[in-house]
């Protein structure tokens, strides 16, 4: 039978142990850590990080953060370098080695053939006296205790201690190279994200449904030029310039409070002094002004020049939220 307490039980007791061992890591950074960084930041190669079993998914995930946050990088599995993809590693390259034991066949294999290259060899080991850690010319220590597995055996702990050091070197490396928002949306054109960081204004303007109404116009022609542009609002333009904007909702609340309309015109119920947004404005922009204020339009004004209503929809459809 289950027993969901003890599942619970031994879920805490996993994550309490992972944690421990991450924060035990702090006693271990030295001088070969901020050295390690400095090389790397220095290098005019790529970083190539490479590992085996366990350890070589934690470098494919290194690689990733470190390839979107600027930091060049390409992943060599320890096993296929010694069959062929060694040649990868070209000079100037600077190499993480990334092995618990730091005994395992492969990297005593592959590390002489990377020494020999020439390239500068980095360990992530936790074992510092291991055959890797006397071989590197730094040594990132990524020791733990024990594993978090009840046999002691399956990599947990361990992994996980990699992995943190792995980020811990790539926000150093960001800040080393002053790695800032912009820079990161170049490298995440893609998606919800990179639209988030990239995405304008203007990229998702629709000029050809302007809906603009003078304000001497009937409140009939207003109604009128909402429904046709299907956007819930039309600006009311004077001399080029809008002077305010008539909704939905200001047209529900004066059928409201009027029997009779006639003789009504559009400076009679427009807003005054609307919400407005430039063009070049980021659309992550739009949608928090959107929300600071409970709006689902802004009138977008480029050095005074009425150029189109922004509409919450037109935000939502780019998923940027």
């Amino acid at each position: 039978m289950i027993n969901t307490q003890a599942i619970l039980a031994s879920a805490r007791k996993t994550i309490l142990s992972e944690s421990e061992s991450i924060a035990n890591l702090i006693q271990y950074l030295d001088e070969d850590f901020a050295k390690a960084a400095e090389i790397i930041y220095q290098s005019k190669g790529r970083l190539v990080v490479t590992g085996i079993g366990k350890s070589a998914i934690i470098a494919n995930k290194m690689v990733a953060t470190l390839n979107s946050t600027g930091t060049p990088s390409l992943f060599l599995h320890a096993a296929e370098a010694i069959h062929g993809d060694l040649g990868m590693v070209q000079p100037g390259d600077v190499v993480i080695c990334i092995s618990k034991s730091g005994n395992s066949p492969e990297i005593k294999v592959l590390v002489p053939l990377l020494k020999r290259f020439g390239n500068v060899l980095i360990g992530m080991t936790a074992n510092k006296n291991s055959f890797l850690g006397k071989e590197s010319d730094y040594v990132l220590h990524a020791y733990v205790e024990n594993e978090a597995c009840p046999n002691n055996l399956a990599p947990t702990n361990s992994t996980t201690a990699q992995l943190v050091l792995g980020d811990a070197l790539a926000v150093c490396l960001m800040e080393l190279n002053n790695f800032k928002s912009e820079d990161f949306a170049k490298y995440h054109p893609g998606g919800a994200l990179g639209k988030k960081l990239l995405l304008r204004v203007g990229d998702m303007l629709d000029d050809t449904h302007k809906p603009v109404v003078s304000p001497e116009c009937s409140i009939k022609k207003a109604i009128v030029e909402i429904s046709e542009k299907r956007l819930g609002v039309t600006a009311v333009v004077e001399n080029e310039k809008v002077i305010g904007i008539i909704t939905d909702g200001d047209i529900r609340r004066m059928l409201n409070d009027r029997d009779n309309i006639a003789g009504v015109l559009a400076r009679d119920i427009m807003t005054h002094n609307p919400k407005t947004i430039k063009s070049t404005d980021m659309a992550a922009d739009a949608l928090n002004t959107m929300e600071n204020f409970s709006i689902t339009q802004l009138v977008v004004v480029d050095n005074g020049e009425y150029k189109g209503i922004l509409h919450l929809h037109d935000i939502l459809k780019e998923g940027i939220v």
